[in-house]
């Protein structure tokens, strides 16, 4: 079992029923920011059952002042995709799932590999 991050991409897609590889016996895992952005993006309106489900089965890792203060240093130039690396090093996951290409191209966080599937 594999504690696997996804990135807002992975969980918009998870959300639209994509096919994303076999992550059942595994523990899935966003950033409690993913939230925000899903919600914006996908101009849900509350209470949303579907978000509601979904919260119950991902575990979301806190942003804190300690991810924003790493995420401010990068290792990217932009912040979100930071904060979502660095919630995934918190988290302590063994993949980042992805499909941001510019993400992609860096394959490893840490111990952490960066990916489009598992």
């Amino acid at each position: 079992m594999a504690n696997i991050f996804l990135d807002v991409n992975r969980l918009i897609g998870l959300i639209k029923g994509e096919e994303i590889d076999n992550l059942s016996g595994h523990n899935l895992m966003i950033s409690v920011l993913s939230w925000h952005i899903t919600c914006y993006l996908m101009k849900w309106k509350m209470p949303h059952e579907k978000l509601k489900r979904m919260s119950e089965v991902l575990a979301a890792v806190e942003l804190t002042n300690e991810i924003v203060k790493k995420s401010i240093m990068g290792p990217t130039d932009d912040f979100e995709d930071n904060v979502q690396l660095n919630s995934a090093a918190e988290g302590d996951c063994d993949y980042f799932l992805t499909m941001d290409k510019k993400l992609l191209k860096m394959k490893f966080f840490g111990k952490m590999k960066i990916s489009d599937k598992i």
